[in-house]
């Protein structure tokens, strides 16, 4: 008998710079617990390593941490382990088990996976799916800005997506899409207190 997916809860989430995108990882790492599986989506640049980076650093991990693209898996000592997993260069789910990147050793961290989408449906079924889109990235922009409430015309081919005029000239708009059934609940009651200003 097959096991019906369990539901999932979605919200979303507007940061206006790589300093804001890594503050909103610091500031959901504070319910972090052991055994978490996270998985980081988006396209090249869209701020999956800067979300790990904020992350790893409300862990309180002090080691500067980097996308462990070559290694496949980087370890750092924080308030809990941090298994830094960025799979860009894995041609499947195959090669990370084969590779040894899926143990028991992380039921005690935090699993944090970029380009995790390379692992399959099934690798882990019980996980926090984070997907970050860059402005550019604007037919799903818009979609993600209407239902977050926000004004989607910003995205109209002549102008400045979410422009701000306090915002300067090289900050990064990101929309970051989290997901989750109800045993990671409380990182999206933490996303809505970051939203509400807490």
């Amino acid at each position: 008998m097959v096991t019906p997916p369990r539901p999932r809860t979605t919200i979303r989430v507007r940061t206006s710079s790589a300093a804001q995108t890594r503050a909103f990882g610091a500031w959901l790492a504070a319910v972090a617990e052991a055994g978490d599986r996270i998985e980081l989506l988006g396209t090249l640049g869209a701020g999956k390593t800067q979300l790990a980076k904020g992350f790893a650093a409300g862990l309180g991990v002090r080691d500067t941490v980097t996308s462990p693209s070559f290694t496949l898996m980087a370890e750092y000592e924080g308030r809990l382990p941090l298994f830094h997993q960025d799979l860009y260069r894995l041609a499947g789910a195959g090669e990370a088990f084969e590779g040894g990147l899926l143990d028991e050793r992380q039921d005690l961290g935090v699993t944090l996976t970029e380009w995790a989408d390379r692992l399959g449906p099934d690798a882990a079924p019980e996980h926090l799916g984070i997907r970050l889109r860059a402005t550019e990235d604007k037919p799903a922009l818009a979609a993600d800005a209407e239902s977050a409430g926000y004004d989607a015309s910003a995205l109209a081919d002549d102008a400045t997506p979410f422009d701000d005029p306090a915002a300067g000239p090289t900050d990064e708009v990101r929309w970051l899409e989290l997901e989750a059934p109800p045993r990671y609940v409380r990182y999206l009651d933490r996303a809505r207190a970051w939203e509400a200003g807490a």
